[in-house]
């Protein structure tokens, strides 16, 4: 409850506001969580990042499903075109996407960048499960960190990175 004063009789009016119950934001597209268990056992573990994003991947020897935090990947980057091409690209390089199930963690920026940290998460931990393919991966620009950030505001800017003040006029 909020007091506000009235135009022509000056006198304090009591408003009542009432709140309107938003939607929940979808993730990638996802209108319903299914979780999905992660899978159990050995796996050999991999860290990207990009820009914010930081994924945690983990690689299991066994048959199973990409889930991206507990939902399927295909369905987490449901809004990006072509994004299981990408995400599954380094399996594809390697010829390793037979038999493996990869649970992900991510975390931060948006939802391209979160995807291009999962990549070079799995790429990371495809190297460290079988050195065998590091060329393969190289070569593919897979194990590259993309470092490219978003540009730091400065001080006495006007709010941008890289706007000027205006100059006065004369």
């Amino acid at each position: 409850m909020a007091l506000r004063l009235a135009k022509k009789k000056g006198q304090a009016q009591r408003v009542v506001k009432r709140i309107i119950p938003q939607k929940k934001k979808t993730v990638g597209g996802v209108t319903e969580k299914t979780v999905i268990p992660a899978p159990t056992g050995v796996y050999v573990e991999g860290i990207g990042r990009r820009k914010v994003a930081t994924a945690r991947v983990r690689l299991f020897s066994k048959a199973g499903d990409f889930t991206v935090n507990g939902i399927l990947a295909k369905d987490y980057f449901a809004s990006i075109a072509h994004a299981v091409k990408l995400f599954s690209l380094p399996l594809t390089v390697t010829g390793t996407d037979a038999a493996i199930a990869v649970s992900a963690r991510v975390s931060g920026s948006g939802i391209r960048a979160q995807l291009d940290a999962v990549v070079h998460g799995l790429s990371r931990a495809i190297d460290k499960q079988n050195s065998e393919f590091h060329t393969l991966l190289k070569q593919a620009g897979l194990l590259t960190r993309d470092d490219r950030m978003k540009e730091t505001r400065k001080i006495g800017m006007g709010g941008k990175a890289r706007r000027s003040r205006q100059s006065p006029r004369r």
